[in-house]
């Protein structure tokens, strides 16, 4: 075990993942939000009058996914 950490820690493997690990998050974070939106108008078209109520959501849980993801980038970052 003391081998492969002595070995990774030689190559330095997290400054060559970091980035790409970033972009992952950035793309998961894309994706769900345009799921949210696409759900969320797929449900207003659907019933016009909750749509307040949804777009409340849909705002709310968007800014969660980009605080998750900007704590995703700075954590790849600091790998580096």
């Amino acid at each position: 075990m003391l081998a492969i950490v002595t070995l990774l820690q030689a190559v330095n493997l997290g400054a060559a993942i970091a980035p790409l690990a970033a972009a992952m998050a950035v793309f998961a974070a894309a994706w769900g939000i345009g799921k949210i939106g696409s759900n969320a108008l797929e449900a207003m078209a659907r019933q016009p009058e909750a749509a307040g109520s949804l777009q409340s959501a849909m705002i709310i849980a968007g800014g969660l996914i980009e605080g998750a993801t900007l704590f995703a980038i700075v954590v790849c970052l600091l790998a580096i």
